[in-house]
């Protein structure tokens, strides 16, 4: 790791290996501490911790080590920070996006008990700001990270795989640049990590992935002294999809008394409108769903049914 200056608002983390865990501990030494204003740099490796590249296969899907997966950089010691207070983390840029990946996890995902095969699929991210999925379709490129939080104040390690009161594995796909997280603070520095940058995804990833990628990216902490939230926040600076509301959408719902389920049913339909309108495999639109379908809730109170829809943007097909 190198910090630059002593005294100076900037701070590179390199060597992700060696600065990075798995889980949530608030054991863990830091590995550096900052103040509140201040600004880091980290350099990101994707979600398998370094097993994929950019020629792999199912085999190397079968053979992940679920031990390395979702591995993120830190702890960062923010000084000054204090539970009850809330650290607000900003996101300022993602860059050096080069290949990223997504795969079909057997038993993981929306839709595991129809998917039982594991599958991958990788792209170039070279492009300025869009990726090919297929030929006729692109994705628009929104890095973000998929996990960002601090230590929980139960002792032990507990597991990044789900989102909780400190953020974590939150896989909100609108922490792009120029959002402003908001975390509560549960230990005495807060203990800031972050990692699983994805460069596409829509709201649900419902495959159980994104598209999984390794980039550089930086932030900028600013403490909050005194002000309690009980579950991260966030705001967005504009409006958060323009690119995919310029032309209109194609959308299926699913009902049912189980949101769960009625998501699951909303995904069933669309993937089969994928299928038969585009002629992809199901597999290609499982995962399309994950990368550009957007999951809403649309009603919640009818009581004893619910309805969830899911949104397929017409603009990422040429």
């Amino acid at each position: 790791m190198s910090i630059h200056h002593h005294n100076h608002p900037y701070m590179t983390i390199h060597d992700f290996e060696s600065n990075s865990h798995v889980g949530w501990d608030n054991s863990l030494k830091p590995i550096a501490e900052a103040d509140s204003g201040q600004t880091i740099t980290y350099e990101l490796t994707e979600a398998s911790g370094g097993q994929f590249t950019k020629e792999s296969t199912t085999k190397d899907v079968e053979n992940l080590d679920f031990g390395k997966i979702n591995p993120v950089a830190g702890p960062v010691y923010i000084k000054g920070a204090e539970p009850g207070d809330t650290l607000e983390v900003e996101m300022l840029n993602f860059s050096q996006l080069d290949w990223g990946w997504t795969a079909l996890i057997p038993g993981f995902g929306l839709l595991a008990d129809e998917f039982k095969e594991p599958a991958i699929k990788t792209f170039d991210l070279s492009g300025k700001n869009k990726m090919e999925f297929l030929d006729g379709i692109d994705l628009f490129m929104k890095p973000f990270p998929g996990t960002a939080g601090v230590a929980l104040p139960e002792p032990g390690n507990h597991s990044v795989v789900p989102p909780r009161k400190n953020g974590g594995n939150m896989d909100t796909r609108h922490l792009t640049s120029g959002t402003k997280l908001y975390l509560p603070v549960w230990v005495e520095g807060a203990l800031f990590s972050i990692g699983d940058t994805h460069a596409v995804m829509g709201d649900g990833e419902v495959c159980g992935t994104a598209v999984e990628a390794s980039m550089e990216t930086t932030i900028r902490f600013k403490l909050h002294k005194g002000k309690s939230i009980a579950e991260p926040r966030y705001e967005i600076p504009g409006p958060p999809t323009p690119e995919a509301d310029s032309r209109g959408y194609y959308v299926t719902t699913g009902h049912g008394e189980d949101l769960y389920k009625a998501a699951q049913n909303a995904i069933r339909y669309m993937i089969e409108h994928l299928v038969d309108t585009y002629r992809m495999s199901e597999t290609e639109a499982y995962m399309l769903c994950s990368l550009a379908v957007d999951l809403r809730i649309s009603e919640i109170v009818n009581m004893p049914n619910c309805l969830v829809s899911a949104f397929l943007p017409n603009s990422i097909f040429r």
